[in-house]
C-alpha cells in the first residue's frame, strides 16, 4: 500500500511510518524536517500552520494518509479537503478525551461526545480539538472514508509525553520510591507499536468509523507496571507502597505527578482504566506484554542519552523529589500529609504522537 503519514517523526507517527515500512509498504511523510524521518521513507517538507504551508502535498496519490494532529481542528481539514479525492481513506489518531466528562465506567464508542467542537476552529482545549480534527476528517472523506483512532493512554519508545520516561528515570535513580497503591490497581493503556499495527490492519481491511484503542482493563497493574521498570533498569530502587489516602493527603496530584496513576473507585479511575474496547478486540487488537514495552522503552531512553524529547505546550509530569520526600517520610512514620487534590480530567490518547 501507499502510506501518507502527517508528521511520522515522533511517537504514534514514528510508530506508524516504521510498522508499514516493515510492511513493505511505500511511505511518504510530510513533516518541517525538525527530527530525522525513518529511513526508507520519502520525505515531503512544508508546515502545515503556514500560509501555503501543504504545497509539498499538491501532486500524488495515496491508499490511506495517516493524521495524528492535536491542535487547530483547521490543520486536519486543509489537509483533508486537499488530499480528498487523490486518497482512498483517512485516518484520524484521535482521542478518547473526545467523550463529554464524565466518561460513563465501562463506556464505548457509544458514549456521548463533547459539545461545541467544530472542524474550522482554532485551538482552544484538547478534547475539542481532537473532536473537531475528527470532524474535520469527516467533512472530506465521509463515514464511509474516514477511520478514527480513539487511543488511550499511550505508552512505548519515542514517548514524547514523558510519562513512562518519567517513571523510568525516577527508579533508575535509586533509593526509596514513593508507589501509589493498590499494587493489583487495574491499568489500561496502549503501546504505541500495538496501535500502528491495528491501524495498518484496519486501513488494509477498509474499516471505517470510531474505534476506542487501548488495552483491556487490568492488562496490567500498577504493581506489575512498577515492577516491570525495577526490571528494566536494573536499580537498586526500593518501590514503598502508598495507599491512596496517604497520597492525596500528600498534596501529591494523580495523573500528572504520579503518571498513569488515578485511585481507584473514582469516575477519573473508571473512566481512563475502565474502558470497554470489545470492538477493537473484534478487530484483531492484539497487546504485547508490559514487561516489553517498558523495556523497549528504557532501551530506547538510554540510547538517546536518557532524556526524553517533550512536546512543546506540554507540562512535564512528574513529583518534585522534595513533594515525593516528604511523603515517604509521612508514610515511613504513619503520619498523613496535609492537604488535598482536586479532582483531574485527564488528557488522553494520542496527545502522545
Amino acid at each position: 500500500m501507499r502510506l501518507l503519514v502527517l508528521g511520522g517523526t515522533e511517537f504514534v507517527g514514528r510508530a506508524v511510518a516504521e510498522a508499514a515500512l516493515g510492511r513493505g509498504w511505500e511511505v511518504t511523510v510530510f513533516n518541517r524536517g525538525r527530527h530525522q524521518s525513518p529511513p526508507g521513507a520519502t520525505v515531503l517538507r512544508g508546515d502545515r500552520t503556514a500560509p501555503d504551508g501543504l504545497g509539498a502535498l499538491a501532486r500524488g496519490d495515496w491508499d490511506a494518509v495517516v493524521d495524528t494532529w492535536s491542535a487547530a481542528p483547521r490543520a486536519v481539514r486543509e489537509a483533508a479537503r486537499l488530499l480528498r479525492g487523490r486518497a482512498g481513506r483517512y485516518a484520524y489518531v484521535s482521542s478518547r478525551s473526545v467523550y463529554a466528562w464524565p466518561w460513563p465506567p465501562g463506556a464505548g464508542e457509544d458514549a456521548p461526545l463533547v459539545e461545541g467542537a467544530a472542524a474550522d476552529a482554532g485551538q482552544r482545549e484538547y478534547a475539542l480539538d481532537k473532536r473537531g480534527g475528527e470532524l474535520a476528517a469527516l467533512e472530506s472523506f465521509g463515514t464511509d472514508g474516514s477511520l478514527l483512532v480513539r487511543a488511550g493512554l499511550i505508552l512505548g519508545p519515542y514517548e514524547n509525553v514523558g510519562r513512562l520516561p518519567w517513571w523510568l528515570t525516577r527508579i533508575a535513580r535509586g533509593g526509596p520510591v514513593l508507589a501509589p497503591g493498590p499494587r493489583e490497581l487495574p491499568l489500561q493503556y496502549i503501546d504505541a507499536r500495538d496501535l500502528a499495527n491495528w491501524l495498518l490492519d484496519a486501513l488494509e481491511r477498509a474499516s471505517s468509523g470510531p474505534y476506542d484503542l487501548v488495552s483491556p482493563s487490568g492488562h496490567t497493574t500498577m504493581g506489575a507496571f512498577l515492577d516491570a521498570c525495577l526490571a528494566a533498569t536494573g536499580a537498586d530502587a526500593e518501590l514503598c507502597w502508598a495507599d491512596p489516602r496517604t497520597v492525596l493527603d500528600a498534596g501529591i496530584e494523580p495523573w500528572t505527578e504520579l503518571p498513569v496513576w488515578v485511585p481507584p473507585g473514582g469516575e477519573t479511575h473508571d473512566a481512563v482504566h475502565r474502558s470497554d474496547v470489545s470492538r477493537a478486540l473484534a478487530t484483531g487488537l492484539t497487546c504485547r506484554p508490559v514487561e516489553e514495552t517498558v523495556a523497549d522503552t528504557w532501551r530506547w531512553l538510554t540510547g538517546i542519552g536518557g532524556t526524553p524529547p517533550q512536546r512543546p505546550g506540554r507540562r512535564a509530569p512528574g513529583v518534585a523529589p522534595e513533594v515525593e520526600a516528604k511523603a515517604l517520610a509521612a508514610l515511613r512514620d504513619g503520619v498523613p500529609g496535609a492537604g488535598g487534590v482536586p479532582g483531574t480530567t485527564p488528557e488522553e490518547g494520542a496527545s502522545g504522537q
